[in-house]
């Protein structure tokens, strides 16, 4: 299996990419959401599951989606048929540095998306060219709440900071938050153990399958990295801002 299919796998049993309960997803996009009637744009959506859940809780947004992967927008294509949005949902398959659109949104999302764009700031970036007046951007990103150790830094990369300094990084950029959410240790530990536990469990249910023992061994380095190292110190912030002349 290559990357997007271990992860496509490895996020069977979570309603998210992104360390995020039930709960808080449909808190934030009501709380990004304040009109319900919005035009919503998900840059790197994968399998639409934001999007989704946005068109089925509001059922006067409409929703743009934008991901390399052809088999997470089919995946997504399929749900929405299943849910009946389908006709409030445009899916399109390219890069999201590359999308552009003939009108703005008055919600961007990219949560769990950012090294599409190269890291946080420029997500913004690229989220202020769509967005509409007064329009809202929902972002999700890694953060460190303990002191990462040289290891951990390697996993996540220099660029991750603490919610400090992170919300002071988008505040200089021009953004203002205007509210905001911290997974929670349950949610965090939720996430690993469904990510790694459920590509151990298809190991184990398919062990014949050429791709066993790879799915297994990723599985358990993935889950080792987790529980020896970033866990101590990572969390995941979300994020809904403002554009500050707004």
């Amino acid at each position: 299996m290559n990357r997007e299919q271990l992860s496509q796998l490895a996020h069977t049993h979570h309603p998210v990419k992104s360390p995020l309960g039930d709960d808080s997803v449909s808190r934030l996009l009501a709380q990004a959401l304040p009109r319900g009637d919005a035009r919503v744009l998900d840059l790197g959506c994968g399998g639409g599951a934001w999007l989704l859940r946005a068109l089925a809780e509001h059922p006067r947004v409409r929703a743009e989606g934008v991901d390399i992967s052809a088999s997470d927008l089919e995946d997504a294509r399929r749900e929405a048929v299943r849910l009946g949005v389908d006709g409030r949902l445009a899916l399109h398959c390219q890069s999201a540095e590359e999308f552009s659109s003939p009108h703005r949104f008055d919600l961007v999302m990219c949560v769990g998306s950012t090294h599409a764009f190269g890291g946080l700031l420029p997500t913004l970036e690229a989220a202020r060219a769509h967005l509409a007046p007064g329009g809202r951007v929902m972002v999700g990103d890694g953060i460190w709440e303990g002191e990462p150790s040289p290891q951990e830094l390697e996993i996540m990369g220099e660029e991750t900071a603490d919610l400090a300094t992170t919300v002071d990084r988008v505040v200089a950029a021009g953004w203002t938050p205007v509210q905001g959410h911290v997974s929670t240790r349950r949610e965090l530990d939720d996430y690993e153990w469904a990510n790694w536990g459920t590509l151990a469990s298809w190991a184990l249910d398919h062990p014949d399958h050429p791709d066993s023992a790879q799915v297994r061994d990723f599985a358990a380095t993935r889950r080792g990295e987790w529980l020896h190292g970033y866990r101590a110190a990572w969390s995941f912030a979300t994020l809904i801002l403002r554009r500050a002349e707004d």
